[in-house]
């Protein structure tokens, strides 16, 4: 989990960064927003490459100037980005789509509106080679995020870039790599057989779910954008130098939540019991927790009293959630 040295080559990093931010993206969906309220159309703005150039400057190394078509950093990192700012929404009570900025449907005045929160990362595997490049010749992937840090309470002034890293030939990261050999034999290759002509969907990587936090990320970068509708103003939360090992960094911390009964059964039959008292409440028992466990009446809530979050050692000892099922996509036919 060493960066290469020898390809650091961008110096005075969170100057540069701050100063991107603000040109590539920030100033263009402010143009942006103010549009949408004549067209009506999405000021969404893609984070594809406005990501990797924010991951370049994080990492303090260039792109190998291959347009997407090899490696996104000259070390041989891979750059994932996804972004849930300025998604599309919908009225739940007539079905109308409406934008991020819009209070009321447009169409029958109500305010009963779901808002999108949904995506998510994508790898795309297809054969033996890919899954190999993916796990075993590319050394660290760089996920890129833009969302809103106060979504469940309807706040969308706000914005967050943030950066993790996953170093896939660590075994801290082994997660990822046995997540994708699952994705790769158990739903690509099984759609294949099923029907050879059409192509399974990629593997999706949701921010912040089971399998997210199981991989063991590590944050090296996140700021916020106050106020980013109207006069944005970058803070910049988190900063790992380029150069720093990330070996003893920590890794995101997971919330309890996210984990089913089955997974706590198998997580206390394994785990020793110093790495479940770590993350025990003050003042918990060990045994009554291993009770609410076993318990037939199991109880999210209960256990979430007694453990709020699984730290990584703890993790350690979570199974590996198996990807479901995806449906095979197929040729749209206008009727």
């Amino acid at each position: 989990m060493k960066p290469d040295k020898k390809y650091i080559t961008i110096s005075d990093n969170l100057k540069h960064i701050t100063k991107l931010i603000d040109e590539l993206v920030l100033l263009p969906r402010l143009k942006a927003l103010e549009w949408s309220q004549l067209t009506k159309q999405t000021p969404n703005m893609k984070i594809g490459y406005p990501g990797q150039h924010l991951a370049s400057l994080v990492v303090g190394m260039v792109g190998s100037k291959t347009g997407a078509r090899g490696h996104d950093i000259v070390d041989g990192s891979e750059v994932k980005s996804c972004s849930r700012v300025d998604a599309s929404d919908k009225c739940k009570d007539c079905g109308e789509k409406l934008l991020r900025t819009e209070t009321l449907c447009p169409v029958c005045g109500s305010d009963n509106i779901a808002r999108d929160n949904t995506s998510k990362w994508l790898f795309t595997i297809r054969s033996e080679a890919d899954l190999k490049l993916l796990t075993q010749n590319v050394k660290r992937v760089l996920l890129v995020l833009a969302d809103y840090p106060n979504f469940d309470k309807d706040d969308y002034e706000d914005i967050r870039f943030q950066v993790f890293e996953i170093w896939t030939n660590s075994p801290r990261c082994k997660a990822f790599k046995a997540t994708m050999i699952d994705y790769y034999k158990n739903v690509y290759l099984s759609h294949k057989k099923l029907d050879g002509a059409k192509t399974p969907a990629p593997q999706n990587f949701w921010p912040y779910d089971y399998r997210f936090y199981k991989c063991n990320p590590i944050k090296t970068f996140s700021c916020l954008v106050k106020n980013a509708n109207t006069k944005p103003k970058i803070v910049i939360e988190t900063y790992v130098e380029p150069a720093t090992d990330r070996s003893a960094l920590p890794s995101e911390i997971m919330p309890t939540q996210l984990a089913k009964k089955e997974e706590f059964i198998t997580m206390i039959g394994k785990a020793p019991e110093k790495a479940i008292k770590k993350n025990l409440v003050k003042g918990k028992s060990y045994n009554d927790f291993l009770k609410l466990v076993k318990d037939e009446r199991f109880s999210l809530k209960a256990v979430l009293e007694f453990m709020p979050t699984i730290d990584e050692d703890l993790r350690e000892f979570l199974p590996i959630r198996p990807a479901k099922p995806f449906s095979i996509a197929t040729k749209h036919v206008r009727r």
